[in-house]
């Protein structure tokens, strides 16, 4: 079990629901790993994000999904590639990731809380 943290640590979480609307392979990543372009919505727009999410998805797959993610981080160059926000997800079994997604559509942007 992780550290315990205080609220105040959690409300420093800005978590939005966003759409998937582009995704690329990234062959210049050190793992396997997709370029995404997603829509939060009117307040931030689009951002960039690179996810290790090669093995449960594939391009034309990701595009129009609803997605969860951390969007107040600062950015991180990721070879020449510069992502905006921290997509989501749950490891499985095997290390692979599977994307956190919200039950229903919702408004690009929502907050997580």
């Amino acid at each position: 079990m992780k550290q315990t943290i205080e609220w105040s640590d959690f409300e420093k979480l800005d978590i939005r629901t966003g759409t998937i609307i582009e995704a690329n392979d990234f062959p210049k990543a050190r793992k396997p790993a997709y370029r995404l372009r997603i829509d939060f919505g009117e307040e931030l727009g689009i951002r960039q994000s690179s996810a290790q999410i090669t093995r449960h998805y594939k391009p034309e797959d990701l595009v129009g999904r609803q997605i969860m993610a951390v969007v107040n981080f600062p950015k991180k160059q990721i070879a020449d590639f510069m992502s905006e926000c921290l997509v989501l997800g749950i490891y499985d079994t095997n290390k692979d990731v599977i994307l956190i997604q919200p039950e229903r559509s919702v408004p690009n942007g929502s907050i997580i809380g």
